[in-house]
């Protein structure tokens, strides 16, 4: 039952809340002086809110997002918040609990609360409210009202991202189920969804969830969204994964934030790369398998695919890190790593540049040399 979500503030959903929560805050600081200069407006939309507190009282994601802006000088300013829940009962407790929040006046834009179905109306309406920069959260119990539509409708205006959860145990049980068709042809593009079902019949469960993912990035590469970001969520036990937390961008440095934000919260590293998972380590191919290669397959394809070439450290990262899960850092490991063994040729040398707690390091400018084929 949908309620039965809400019972207790189950981790997962911290780790989910605690990711809206930092790049709603970091991409603040990225467009604040232009928003400021355009209207002094950005919004946050959150189209299945809930009730906004878990029955054993913990804040949900959009207290916690009302309580950041309320702290920040700036964002209290410029916030628009809109939520919505179709449930009446929800929306009549969502709007109980925020009227409840200490300092709620300091915010310029009270928060909007609706009650409305999530269709072609509210689609159109969000459209109109993208106006300015805006964060698009959503997260549905299971898969009603998610579609390719809703999300292109927030992505059309500059700055507008979208991060939403995506139910893969719900949508991989959904495929294979004629009752309930229509919702995944809207959420994949009908042609894509026929394609995709007679596939999953003949694959393990592993290979089932890549391809779902795989195409569901596809999709919304295909209507605009460039730049996809996964970031999974096993069940509590470890044996299946449960959700996708899903960030979809236009921009690449929206994608390097949330990168970054996604590093931080990942359960654990391999070899010093970051997950990209909440519980157990990616093991995969397709999108997927590019973010499950340590820093030792990182050098290989460096050598490989910059054989010949001569470039800064950061123009390697810039060019390279996109649709993988290598973040900036360690980009610069695998270049010293390279250095040291001899394997390419930098500008200043490691010997000639500063060192950080007695280590060498490798700067975003210090120049890469490459072989035109690589050394061993």
């Amino acid at each position: 039952m949908v309620d039965q979500f809400f019972d207790e503030s189950r981790e997962q959903s911290q780790v989910k809340t605690s990711i809206v929560q930092k790049y709603l805050m970091a991409w603040f600081n990225v467009i604040k002086r232009h928003a400021q200069r355009s209207g002094n407006k950005v919004a946050y939309l959150d189209l299945f809110a809930g009730p906004g507190r878990y029955q054993d009282g913990t804040l949900s994601t959009p207290l916690l997002i009302l309580q950041k802006a309320i702290e920040h000088p700036e964002l209290r300013e410029m916030l628009i918040t809109v939520f919505n829940d179709k449930d009446q009962k929800n929306s009549q407790a969502l709007e109980i609990a925020i009227q409840s929040l200490p300092n709620l006046d300091r915010l310029r834009y009270q928060p909007e609360v609706r009650n409305k179905e999530v269709g072609i109306e509210m689609i159109n309406e969000v459209e109109r409210l993208t106006a300015v920069p805006t964060i698009f959260f959503v997260d549905p119990w299971g898969y009603k009202g998610l579609s390719l539509q809703l999300i292109n409708s927030v992505l059309k205006g500059w700055a507008c991202e979208c991060i939403f959860f995506f139910n893969y145990a719900r949508i991989n049980a959904g495929l294979s189920n004629p009752l309930v068709k229509q919702h995944m042809d809207a959420l994949f593009g009908e042609r894509r969804a026929d394609l995709l079902r007679p596939r999953l019949a003949e694959y393990s469960a592993t290979e089932r969830e890549l391809a779902i993912v795989e195409e569901l990035s596809l999709a919304l590469q295909e209507m605009g969204g460039k730049y996809v970001l996964p970031f999974r969520f096993k069940r509590l036990d470890g044996s299946r994964t449960s959700h996708h937390l899903i960030f979809v961008s236009k921009h690449p440095k929206g994608y390097e934030i949330m990168k970054d934000v996604m590093a931080r919260e990942s359960s654990g590293d391999e070899d010093g790369v970051p997950t990209f998972e909440y519980n157990e380590s990616f093991r995969s191919s397709g999108i997927l398998f590019e973010f499950a290669r340590p820093i030792s397959h990182l050098k290989e394809m460096l050598l490989d695919e910059y054989a010949g070439r001569t470039m800064a450290m950061n123009a390697i990262y810039e060019s390279h890190h996109l649709g993988r899960r290598f973040v900036k850092n360690n980009y610069k490991t695998a270049l010293l790593e390279l250095e040291q063994a001899g394997s390419i040729t930098c500008n200043p040398p490691v010997g000639k540049r500063r060192k950080k707690k007695g280590l060498p390091t490798f700067g975003d400018q210090v120049i890469a040399q490459f072989p035109l084929q690589p050394k061993g």
